[in-house]
C-alpha cells in the first residue's frame, strides 16, 4: 500500500461527522502512523521526538489496541476516507469520570481547515456521551498557538499554566492546561444516534 493513497478497503468508522470520521486503529496503517510520528514538524507540539523505530510503533499499536484506560482512533477525511492522523482519550478513570485528550494530524495539507477542531469535538462526544465522562483535560505547549486556537474553538477552557516547564530547541515554554466539562458540551453526533 502506498502511504499517500487511501486504503482500498472501506475502513470501519465509529463516529462520522461533517468533514471528519473516527475509526479504530488499524495494523495495516502502522507504516503511515510511523511516517507521521517521525516527522519533526508534525510532532513538535507533542512530548515525543523522533526517531521512533518500527518496533516502538508496533509496541504502541499493540498497547493502544488492548488498553482499558485509553481509546485511540484513526482520523479520516470525509468523503474520501483518507487517514489524516490519530486522536483519542488516555488516562480514562471511570470512577472519577475523567480522561485526557490527545490529537495528532499527520497530513500537513489538512492543517488549518478545521479538521482538528472537528476531530476533537467527536472525541469529546465519545468521552462525554459514549463513556459518560464528566471532565476531559489536555495539555498544550504555549508555542503551539494553532492548537490553542483549535482547543478554544472546540470549547476548552484555560485552567492553568506551568511556566517554562517544556524545553524545545533551547527555549523554555509554558505548559497550558485546559479542560472541558460534560455540562458544557452539546453532542454533535452520538446523542442522536443513541436516542438520548
Amino acid at each position: 500500500m502506498e502511504l499517500d493513497q487511501p486504503p482500498t478497503e472501506q475502513p470501519v468508522l465509529n463516529i462520522v461527522g461533517k468533514n471528519i470520521a473516527l475509526g479504530p486503529l488499524r495494523h495495516d496503517l502502522i507504516p503511515l502512523y510511523m511516517k507521521w510520528i517521525n516527522d519533526f514538524e508534525v510532532v513538535r507540539g507533542l512530548s515525543i521526538l523522533p526517531p521512533l523505530t518500527w518496533e516502538s510503533e508496533e509496541a504502541w499499536y499493540e498497547s493502544a489496541s488492548r488498553s482499558r484506560t485509553s481509546a485511540s482512533f484513526t482520523v479520516y477525511e470525509r468523503p474520501i476516507l483518507r487517514p489524516l492522523g490519530n486522536c483519542g482519550l488516555f488516562g480514562i478513570d471511570h470512577k472519577n469520570r475523567t480522561a485526557e485528550l490527545g490529537i495528532m494530524l499527520g497530513e500537513k495539507d489538512c492543517w488549518g481547515k478545521g479538521y482538528g477542531t472537528e476531530a476533537v469535538s467527536l472525541v469529546l462526544d465519545y468521552g462525554f456521551t459514549g463513556l459518560g465522562l464528566h471532565n476531559i483535560m489536555l495539555t498544550v505547549f504555549s508555542f503551539n498557538e494553532r492548537a490553542v486556537r483549535a482547543y478554544n474553538k472546540a470549547g476548552f477552557h484555560l485552567i492553568g499554566r506551568r511556566r517554562q516547564a517544556w524545553r524545545l530547541g533551547g527555549q523554555a515554554y509554558d505548559v497550558i492546561y485546559m479542560d472541558y466539562l460534560a455540562s458544557e458540551f452539546e453532542s454533535p453526533v452520538l446523542r442522536k444516534l443513541l436516542h438520548l
